[in-house]
């Protein structure tokens, strides 16, 4: 059995010794991120953080494994989510979770010494194969957590990217202009006609003005999607002006067979502005 009261009693006694050396013996000259700050407040939080992953993980020894894990949830998301970690590279923080891994093992065999002829061989090996799966399995969750943390904050600013190259900047009441700049992907194109269909709904726009003069290229799937959005505004009665159009995407668009009938098609964006009389467009 691996559980022991003795054992989890001396490593608790030493949790804020395995901090404060821990920290001692960090290379801040070698590592970046949260372990080389000089801040005091990022320099206190981290020296708790780590001070809290000790009195969690003595528990190894004294709760069932169920239980163990669970209490270790809160702080894996915690860590996950924070910032200074997650400007981090996770290759340092992986080095530290080995390191603390070691201290570990370094008391198991201090802790064995002082009881040496109470427990055996076979029980200090034990305790030390325990320890380094749990570390394991703790580091393979932060690692997971992590990724899922990075990866919905990357989603959160590309949306946020979407959002800001792809505005509906209104001219009159009624009429507005959509200027498109840079490379327009699939999952952009779909940002775009999503979001065009529903600010020209909320705004109640009349007519919509289509600038692809900031575009250069773009594919046969994006330029499908991107000329539907004609076909979607008319349905819900949004007149369109495409200006800009650059003889690389015209051509792909005549390959696709595109039908341009409901849409004015001019050169510039100026042109399209006195296509008409922006109030007379609103009418």
């Amino acid at each position: 059995m691996y559980r022991n009261d003795d054992l989890y009693n001396f490593l608790l006694e030493r949790t804020w010794d395995l901090t404060e050396n821990w920290y001692a013996d960090l290379d801040k000259v070698e590592l970046g991120g949260v372990y080389a700050s000089t801040d005091p407040v990022v320099v206190e939080t981290l020296k708790k953080q780590n001070h809290e992953f000790h009195k969690r993980f003595c528990k190894l020894f004294s709760e069932e494994s169920d239980v163990f894990y669970e209490g270790f949830e809160e702080w894996v998301i915690e860590i996950a989510k924070d910032e200074e970690h997650a400007r981090t590279p996770i290759h340092l923080i992986l080095q530290e979770f080995f390191n603390v891994q070691t201290q570990y093992i370094q008391l198991i065999n201090e802790f064995a010494s002082q009881y040496k002829d109470k427990y055996s061989l076979e029980e200090i090996n034990q305790w030390k194969d325990i320890t380094t799966k749990a570390f394991n399995k703790v580091i393979m969750w932060f690692t997971e957590e992590s990724h899922k943390y990075s990866e919905s904050r990357l989603k959160a600013q590309q949306e946020m990217i979407n959002e800001l190259s792809s505005p509906i900047i209104s001219l009159t009441k009624h009429v507005a202009l959509l200027p498109l700049v840079g490379d327009i992907d699939t999952a952009r194109a779909k940002f775009i006609l999503d979001s065009t269909l529903t600010q020209c709904t909320e705004r109640e726009i009349h007519h919509l003005l289509v600038d692809l003069s900031g575009v250069v290229m773009i594919d046969t799937m994006v330029a499908q999607q991107l000329f539907q959005l004609i076909e979607t505004l008319h349905l819900i009665g949004v007149t369109s002006t495409f200006s800009g159009i650059r003889p690389e995407i015209a051509q792909t668009a005549v390959q696709l067979g595109i039908n341009f009938n409901r849409v004015s098609i001019v050169s510039t964006l100026e042109q399209a502005v006195k296509l008409k009389d922006l109030e007379t467009l609103t009418k």
